[in-house]
């Protein structure tokens, strides 16, 4: 299972990736209810029809986190937004789950944690690495996540490598 953060969802239906992205694993893709809340903050951006399409056809699932304890401990241990915290709290519940953040600090937590992680910039290599996207389509999306995501200069410098590696 896939649990997907607000910012990787975000960013993979702002350049365009999410459909793909979603029709191309072969397991289920979840988000937390706090997660889709956050989706929709502005309703009438492109980004937040795309997840409400992908929800509406079930191709995301959205799951209530009912393991509140683990929730608020994390909360407390970590400095994680309630979004970030009901992913890190549903794939700590759900064996074998990966999380998809972007977001430094759930990022933090999965490494402290020992989750699963990938990022829009390693959907975006993997994509392009299954033939999914071609070489000038991928340099394209990753100059859209460049626009709308907060990455370092080394980590899209690594991610440009890895495009043209390819």
């Amino acid at each position: 299972m896939i649990v997907l953060d607000a910012s990787t969802a975000i960013l993979l239906a702002k350049a365009e990736l999410l459909d793909a992205f979603v029709e191309a694993v072969r397991q289920p893709v979840v988000m937390p209810k706090e997660v889709e809340r956050e989706c929709y903050g502005r309703r009438e951006a492109l980004d937040a029809h795309l997840i409400a399409r992908a929800i509406a056809e079930k191709r995301i699932a959205v799951r209530i986190v009912r393991q509140q304890k683990q929730y608020e401990k994390l909360r407390c241990d970590f400095p994680l937004g309630r979004g970030e915290a009901e992913a890190v709290t549903l794939a700590l519940a759900s064996e074998g789950a990966l999380i998809a953040t972007d977001d430094r600090q759930a990022i933090n937590a999965c490494k402290l944690l020992r989750i699963p992680f990938i990022t829009a910039l390693t959907v975006l290599v993997r994509m392009r690495e299954k033939g999914l996207l071609s070489t000038e389509e991928a340099k394209s999306k990753l100059e859209m996540l460049v626009r709308y995501g907060r990455y370092k200069r080394r980590t899209i410098d690594a991610a440009r490598l890895e495009l043209e590696r390819k």
